[in-house]
């Protein structure tokens, strides 16, 4: 599919710049990953409990979000 699109697969040898341009930028769900990351209560499941871990998931994107907003 992504040969079909053009797109050629360019792996770069270690320590050698590559140039084409991929890992420039982060996407977005990347992001919010390492952003959720930093919450120490997501970093390691500790509930037992699947809703209560889906709530700290809730809250933290709704923090991850508002604070993107306020800025």
């Amino acid at each position: 599919m992504v040969w079909a699109k053009g797109v050629k697969p360019v792996i770069a040898r270690r320590g050698t710049p590559h140039g084409s341009g991929l890992g420039a930028h982060r996407w977005v769900i990347e992001q919010t990953i390492a952003l959720r990351h930093w919450f120490r209560r997501l970093r390691i499941r500790w509930e037992i409990r699947d809703d209560m871990h889906e709530a700290f998931m809730t809250l933290a994107a709704s923090i991850i979000c508002w604070r993107r907003l306020v800025r």
